[in-house]
């Protein structure tokens, strides 16, 4: 009994310390500029100024930053979905020479950081005319080695007997991948959904890089706007950040137990 209280006791400092910046983050967004700078540091506002969202569209155009982000995190979410389980699928279920060379190239990907790619795909792309278009901004990230390494998991925990019966039935190969592969394998693009949904929507380097004008501007990069050379609106910083994190908490809300099982299936795939 006392260990489980040290247990619990451990999981309640934990997560105190993360959800302790959230809320500094969302009590700075109701406190004046003046308030937010002055030392001592207060912890509730005297004030409670929710007109400071307001104040975030009024000062950017929050809603085609929404939209943009929408429509990008939307397109490589899809685009993940599709691609990412084809490969999968052929790494997992098919026979050809060089498979497992093939696969551990496509994993070695993640052992690079995006720094050292980013002056070669920024040439690649403006060699394309891409740049500050959404091509740039959804096509590089319609495919992740993460993304065919976790759904090529699932698909191995999944028998093959049931790719045999199928066959037996007069299945297509593809048919096999449509009708038996991924219906079983939902947690696992669920899981992948929502990863893939949460890096493109706090995705901030690329869009920096490759957008210029506000037609193709981010939120990551629109709320940047606010940090100025020599001072900071930190109130309406962190208003525009509590809008852009309102989403992402609303659909882990709804998606957690999916994430979670997720998750937790893929760690026992052999």
């Amino acid at each position: 009994m006392n260990k489980k209280w040290l247990i619990h006791l451990v999981l309640i400092i934990g997560a105190v310390i993360m959800v302790t910046p959230f809320l500094w983050m969302v009590l700075t967004s109701l406190k004046s500029f003046g308030e937010a700078m002055q030392v001592p540091i207060t912890i509730f506002p005297e004030e409670w100024l929710v007109e400071n969202y307001l104040d975030v569209f009024a000062s950017i155009d929050m809603m085609r930053y929404y939209f943009n982000t929408l429509m990008v995190t939307l397109g490589r979410t899809l685009g993940q979905l599709i691609l990412c389980s084809l490969a999968a699928f052929a790494f997992a279920r098919m026979d050809f020479p060089g498979k497992n060379v093939i696969f551990i190239v496509v994993l070695s990907v993640l052992m690079v950081p995006m720094q050292i790619i980013l002056i070669p795909n920024y040439g690649i792309l403006t060699s394309l005319g891409w740049i500050d278009t959404f091509y740039a901004l959804i096509v590089p990230g319609m495919f992740s080695a993460f993304g065919v390494f976790l759904l090529r998991q699932f698909f191995l925990g999944i028998p093959k007997e049931l790719d045999e019966a199928a066959t037996i039935d007069g299945c297509s190969f593809f048919g096999i991948y449509w009708r038996i592969i991924l219906p079983n394998a939902t947690p696992g693009l669920i899981a992948l959904g929502i990863f893939t949904v949460l890096a493109s929507w706090n995705d901030f380097l690329w869009p920096l890089v490759m957008t210029n004008s506000e037609e193709t501007r981010m939120l990551s990069v629109g709320i940047a706007a606010f940090q100025g050379q020599y001072s900071t609106d930190y109130p309406l910083l962190m208003a525009s950040a509590v809008l852009s994190t309102i989403p992402m908490l609303i659909m882990f809300v709804l998606l957690q137990k999916h994430l979670v099982s997720g998750i937790a299936l893929q760690g026992v795939r052999r």
